[in-house]
């Protein structure tokens, strides 16, 4: 590939040959087990909100360590960094995670923030040929970007014992897979990446997107306590509970806004609601969800009959679902229910992380989808397009699979203190802010469980200032739709400019 340059970094786990610490040497061969610290360079330049400059890629691995100094892992990352800067040290860098657990960064790699886009309709939907196109809504204009796939995502994957033996299910799970681990040995690397790049001076984001808000929510924390290194912003996009208990009557109540959202977008509500703006119908529902909804739900059985009536009425018409349904659920009607009842007259099914999509189930009775009409659509587009944009464009050549979900399982979810670590982090750093992205039909992880994670994030409210909430016409990745495309890095753009502190503004309350 013309201007590009392969450097061999460090030790080569499992290569038929090794290279010194320090050394360099071209290697043209796809090796057959992931490298330990490898990286390949390549130059580019783009055309992004209306500016023309050059960037470079680099993009391979780089170890986990542990207290050891032994590589324990080989992760894999893709750095874009702008050319032409001549203050680093004003440049804010963005480190970018997705979730699952078990998921890879691709989803924001090449669909959100990053210079290239996949090529997809409008709407998001898959279009041959695949692959990739540029990006003029990228926020590489303004920072530099770091996508990052934890152990077992991506290309990256756990290294053997120094005996060569491999880690047994439990010291992997110890050691990687768990809310606790993967802060812990994320923020190890984070260090390690920092270092080496030289970017102590540079102000720092995290963005993670679904479990990476859980990520990126425990390791404010753990930068700060563990590697004092402290950051400008926390992006949640997609949030899951990170850590907030809303179970019971806030768990069932919290879904009809977003229920409201799917059938309106189908067309499925009443002609009084229909004739409205999505925006007008949500504020209504959200209102009402409050107001009534949930504290008919926190009655359970000591709900009148008078009373169980008119709210099974109500939220019939702002589900888009029939009155005998609610009654039957109890007024409390499950997601994986919704999907499949919604449009079930119509013979469809409607996505689970973005309900625009539609899918056909072999029977027409049952309680719950066949499958993610969403997730198979996505993973038509993004998996070729990855696979051939790292290898053709960026020049990263292995025959290790691209693992777009990985074997990640069981996860260890206990003790995930996530959102009380990102207040505690605010608390600590008076530069730290948060923004929170949602879309709309997002089914999964719905914008109004992600509103309510803003309203207790900071139970005082002495922070609410620094906590902002935009949403989205679309679902969980509301970048997929070109309009949202624009509209989500244009708020995040914008999130970052006014987060990096003026000349002389001190951290103090």
């Amino acid at each position: 590939m013309k201007g590009m340059k392969k450097l061999i970094l460090a030790a080569m786990i499992g290569a038929s040959f090794s290279v010194p610490m320090g050394a360099m040497a071209a290697v043209d061969v796809p090796e057959a087990r992931i490298q330990a610290d490898e990286v390949v360079v390549t130059e580019h330049s783009a055309n992004i909100n209306g500016q023309r400059f050059k960037y470079k890629a680099t993009t391979g691995t780089q170890p986990v360590f542990n207290e050891n100094g032994d590589a324990i892992a080989a992760l894999h990352f893709t750095y874009y960094e702008r050319q032409g800067v001549k203050n680093t040290e004003e440049r804010p860098l963005l480190i970018s995670f997705n979730g699952g657990p078990g998921s890879a960064s691709v989803w924001m790699h090449i669909a959100y923030t990053g210079p290239k886009a996949l090529r997809v309709d409008d709407e998001g939907f898959p279009i041959m040929p695949y692959g990739v196109k540029d990006n003029p809504h990228s926020v590489l204009d303004v920072a530099d970007i770091v996508f990052v796939n934890p152990v077992n995502t991506g290309y990256s994957r756990a290294l053997p014992k120094k005996d060569g033996t491999p880690y047994s299910r439990d010291e992997l799970q110890k050691m990687f897979f768990g809310v606790n681990a993967d802060v812990k040995y994320l923020a190890d690397w984070i260090n390690t990446f920092v270092t080496r790049h030289e970017r102590w001076r540079s102000p720092k984001y995290l963005i993670g997107e679904s479990y990476g808000t859980t990520r990126v929510s425990g390791l404010a924390l753990e930068l700060q306590n563990r590697q004092w290194m402290y950051l400008n912003g926390v992006v949640l996009v997609s949030p899951t509970d990170i850590g907030i208990e809303r179970q019971g009557p806030v768990k069932a109540a919290n879904r009809l806004p977003y229920y409201a959202a799917a059938a309106w977008y189908h067309n499925a509500l009443s002609s009084d609601l229909q004739s409205k703006d999505l925006l007008d119908v949500l504020a209504e529902v959200e209102q009402y969800t409050l107001d009534v909804y949930l504290p008919a739900l926190a009655k359970g059985a000591h709900l009148s009959a008078a009373e169980r009536d008119q709210v099974a009425t109500q939220v019939a018409k702002y589900s888009g679902l029939d009155k005998q349904v609610v009654l039957g659920s109890n007024l409390d009607i499950s997601t994986s229910f919704f999907w499949k009842e919604l449009l079930r007259d119509r013979g469809q099914t409607v996505g689970r992380l973005d309900s625009r999509y539609l899918g056909i189930d072999r029977d027409n009775v049952g309680s719950r989808p066949d499958y993610n009409a969403e997730l198979t659509s996505w993973l038509h587009s993004f998996t070729p397009a990855i696979n051939y944009y790292l290898r053709e464009e960026l020049g990263y050549k292995t025959d290790v699979k691209y693992n777009m979900f990985g074997p990640v399982h069981p996860w260890d979810r206990s003790n995930d203190n996530t959102g009380e670590n990102l207040r505690q982090a605010m608390a600590q750093n008076p530069y730290l802010n948060v923004l929170i992205q949602s879309g709309y039909y997002d089914g999964a992880t719905n914008y109004f469980d992600a509103k309510y994670n803003m309203w207790h994030l900071d139970p005082s409210g002495k922070m609410a200032d620094r906590i902002d909430f935009k949403g989205y016409r679309s679902g969980h990745m509301m970048y997929l739709r070109a309009e949202d495309l624009k509209l989500a890095n244009d708020d995040l753009r914008q999130f970052i400019q006014a987060t990096v502190p003026a000349k002389g503004q001190a951290a103090k309350y």
